[in-house]
C-alpha cells in the first residue's frame, strides 16, 4: 500500500543492471579466498602453471617439432591458453547461481546477472595471465612478434564466446538431469583435451583424420588464431565463421532452455545438486 515508485529511463536501467554485474563479478572473482590479491594471483597462477608445464614437457621430451616456423612458446599458447579460456568459461557459467540459489532472494539480483558475472570473471581471469605471461616472457627471454595482434585476440574472445554457450546449454541442464550434466561437462572437456588440436596444425593432418576434428568448433579457433599469429601460416581447413555460428546458435538454444527452465524452477532442486 505504501510504496514508493521511481521512474528509471533505460539508460538508467542499463548502467543499474551494469553496476549489478560488476559487484557480482568481483565477488565471482574472489570468492576463491578471502584476500582479494590473493584469490586473483591463485587464479592466475593455475593458468600459468599449466602453460610451463605443457612448455617444459614438450622442450625436455623433443617435442618442438612444430608443422609451422615461429615462437614455440606462442605456438603452445595459441592452443593451450584458448583451450583453457574455453574450458574455464564453460565450467564457470555451468556452475553460476540458477533460479533457486540463495543469492536470487536478493532484489536486484537474477540469472542475467549470475550468467554474466560468471562469463566475465573467467574472461578476466584468463587475459590476465595472457597478459603475465607475455610479459615476462617478452623481457626475459625472447621478443614476442604476432603478425595479427587484433584479430587474435579476436580469436581468444570468439573461444571465450563459444565457451559461453556451451556452458549455458549445461547450466539449463543441471536442474533436469544434475548427473548427466556434470558427466557430459566432464567428457567435453575431457575430449577437448585433444579434439581440440591445440597440440597440431589443421594444415598438417590428412583428409581422413580432418573429419575426426572438422566438427569442433574450438577446432577451427585456434587454427585460425595461429594464422593470426603467424606471418608464414594460413589455415586452408578450417573458418572462424563456422565457429561464430555454431557459437550463435548454441547460445540461443541455451538461452531458451534457461529461460524454460526458470519459469518451473523449484526450491527443492537445491537438494539434489
Amino acid at each position: 500500500m505504501f510504496q514508493h515508485t521511481r521512474k528509471t529511463t533505460t539508460l538508467g536501467s542499463a548502467l543499474t543492471l551494469a553496476e549489478v554485474i560488476y559487484h557480482a563479478t568481483v565477488r565471482d572473482i574472489r570468492k576463491a579466498h578471502g584476500n582479494a590479491f590473493m584469490a586473483l594471483i591463485i587464479s592466475v597462477m593455475t593458468t600459468v602453471i599449466f602453460v610451463l608445464m605443457f612448455y617444459l614437457v614438450f622442450t625436455f621430451l623433443g617435442l618442438r617439432g612444430a608443422k609451422l616456423r615461429g615462437d614455440f612458446l606462442l605456438y603452445m599458447l595459441s592452443g593451450i591458453f584458448i583451450y583453457l579460456t574455453h574450458i574455464k568459461t564453460v565450467a564457470a557459467v555451468a556452475g553460476a547461481d540458477g533460479s533457486t540459489s540463495s543469492m536470487m532472494q536478493h532484489a536486484p539480483m537474477n540469472t542475467v546477472v549470475s550468467i554474466c558475472s560468471a562469463a566475465l570473471g573467467a574472461l578476466y581471469i584468463q587475459v590476465l595471465a595472457l597478459l603475465i605471461i607475455l610479459f615476462f616472457y617478452h623481457t626475459l627471454i625472447n621478443p614476442v612478434e604476432i603478425a595479427q595482434p587484433i584479430p587474435a585476440f579476436g580469436m581468444v574472445l570468439l573461444g571465450w564466446f563459444t565457451g559461453c554457450a556451451v556452458g549455458l546449454l549445461f547450466m539449463a541442464m543441471k536442474p533436469w538431469f544434475p548427473n548427466t550434466a556434470n558427466i557430459l561437462r566432464t567428457v567435453y572437456t575431457r575430449v577437448n583435451m585433444f579434439a581440440s588440436g591445440k597440440l597440431f596444425v589443421a594444415n598438417s593432418l590428412p583428409g581422413f583424420m580432418l573429419a575426426m576434428f572438422i566438427w569442433n568448433p574450438l577446432f577451427h579457433i585456434i587454427d585460425q588464431a595461429r594464422g593470426f599469429i603467424f606471418i608464414n601460416y594460413y589455415p586452408r581447413n578450417t573458418s572462424y565463421e563456422y565457429a561464430l555460428i555454431v557459437g550463435c546458435v548454441l547460445l540461443v538454444i541455451g538461452l531458451l532452455a534457461e529461460f524454460y527452465t526458470r519459469q518451473h524452477a523449484s526450491s527443492s532442486w537445491s537438494a539434489r545438486r
